[in-house]
């Protein structure tokens, strides 16, 4: 039997897999009848002059997906009764709600609230393609990461995985991880906790979810930094919180502005979102003594304090705690891989079993076979020597920046949040329209970002955007804002 198919040209796919397309597109499209057979795998394969395997293969596939049946001592045969509607299904284009029969599915108050929030598509920047010179916040230098060091630990934990790491395991997270995790806060940020409150999460967003999850119920006041994390303020409107903007200033956000009936206090204060602010030791003592005496609980996010550049380190917020009132977490997206996708959330010891239960509610456990490798990267050293790498790659790509502005803008910029981090604050004056003009900067290959969606209300007058540099080199830096400056005019 003489049969007639065209491959499609995808040079990434194998062929097996190509003709197993094309077969099924026919037997869809009727072509090829339900009952019909097909030519042996060996006139198949000469026909369209392709190894016999990869006849073989396609048929096999075909058959695990019930296109095709076999049938001993016969051959092979289009199957009697299809799974047209199961695949075919991905190509029927989707109705809006208004033209469906019926009423629409009911949503939640819960999902309204994410709607109004443009979850997942408006809150962060992640999805945004990159320019040629992308000063994207948050993003590590990727090239700067050790993988050859990964690599090596990850075929170790491969090769020999014990069995806790193939089954489910501890929504707390692998024992040695915490650990691992309890003794580096300690010694690097002053965190006063043992393993037993350390909570391995999917990156810190989701430490804030379950944080709000298990403290807040509908109308209680949480107050949030303005200007401050739009995933803070989205996780705790998703819950039902009243949420309350406290201004922030030059020592962070101002205690004395804080409602006594606020029941959560959500502070970045080693490194203030997006201003870069650092909290005076005045304005932490002020904070715990108002939270000892309110009852409220405070969530220390510290996504970024590992990369100080001057003035000496400044111990966690959670570490001068007596009462129990800090909440603390950290991300390692930021510091490693964003890829990796991995947190910790280190609370008092009363809310940790509700805590972990609402993790467990959530997703059970994160990745077993991830935080093994991490475990071992944290012990044999190799986090923080690329800590300490990093703080000098960071250091000098800040430099250049500021330079970069001093050349090209002069006066005309005012940059705040130089100390720390992995961006800076900067208003240009001058500029009128603040979209108008990261329009122009990405059609012209750089990519910045507004600050004005941090704030609660109205942002100050001018045009500010957080610029990071963590991901660009020196001399990307460089050029993009000269870039950037001729923009402006």
């Amino acid at each position: 039997m003489d049969i007639i198919i065209d491959l499609p040209e995808d040079p990434n796919r194998p062929a097996y897999q190509r003709l197993a397309e094309a077969i099924r597109e026919s037997i869809l499209a009727g072509r090829f009848r339900p009952g019909e057979r097909l030519p042996p795998t060996r006139v198949l394969a000469t026909n369209l002059s392709l190894a016999r395997n990869t006849v073989l293969e396609a048929y096999e596939q075909l058959i695990a997906e019930g296109y095709l049946a076999a049938r001993h001592g016969s051959g092979t045969y289009v199957a009697p009764d299809l799974p047209d509607r199961a695949f075919r299904a991905e190509s029927i284009p989707s109705r809006p709600a208004s033209q469906l029969e019926g009423q629409p599915p009911r949503l939640s108050d819960f999902a309204h609230r994410l709607l109004a929030d443009g979850i997942p598509t408006t809150i962060d920047q992640e999805t945004q393609t990159p320019s040629n010179f992308e000063f994207r916040y948050g993003t590590p230098s990727l090239d700067e990461f050790p993988l050859d060091a990964w690599r090596t630990l990850t075929k170790r934990v491969l090769d020999y995985p014990p069995t806790e790491l193939l089954g489910y395991g501890p929504t707390e997270g692998l024992p040695q991880l915490r650990q691992a995790l309890a003794r580096y806060l300690q010694r690097s940020r002053g965190v006063r906790c043992d393993a037993g409150q350390v909570l391995i999460v999917n990156g810190s967003q989701q430490a804030l979810d379950v944080a709000a999850r298990v403290l807040v119920n509908p109308g209680d006041v949480v107050a949030t930094e303005d200007p401050g994390y739009r995933g803070a303020r989205a996780v705790f409107h998703a819950v039902g919180a009243r949420i309350v903007p406290v201004p922030c200033d030059s020592e962070g956000i101002r205690v004395s502005c804080i409602r006594e009936s606020a029941r959560i206090i959500y502070v970045t204060p080693s490194h203030q979102f997006p201003t870069g602010a650092v909290m005076s030791a005045a304005r932490r003592l002020e904070l715990l003594a108002l939270a000892n005496r309110t009852g409220a609980v405070i969530i220390e996010d510290d996504y970024d304090s590992e990369f100080r550049y001057e003035g000496r380190p400044l111990a966690a917020l959670q570490g001068l705690d007596e009462g129990g009132r800090v909440i603390y977490m950290g991300t390692l997206s930021k510091v490693l891989l964003p890829a990796l996708r991995l947190g910790y959330l280190v609370a008092p010891p009363a809310l940790q079993p509700s805590i972990t239960a609402a993790k467990w509610l959530t997703d059970r456990h994160v990745a077993l076979l991830y935080q093994a490798v991490l475990a071992h990267f944290i012990d044999e050293g190799h986090f923080e020597r690329h800590l300490r790498r990093m703080r000098k790659v960071y250091e000098t790509r800040r430099a250049t920046m500021l330079a970069a502005f001093a050349e090209h803008f002069g006066d005309r910029a005012t940059i705040t949040g130089t100390e720390s981090g992995m961006h800076i604050l900067v208003n240009i004056a001058g500029v009128a329209d603040a979209d108008r003009f990261i329009e122009e900067a990405r059609r012209n290959g750089v990519g910045i970002y507004s600050a004005a969606p941090y704030y609660a209300g109205e942002p100050p007058p001018g045009a500010s955007f957080l610029m990071g540099y963590s991901s660009v080199n020196e001399d990307g830096i460089r050029r993009g804002i000269g870039i950037l400056a001729r923009v402006a005019g």
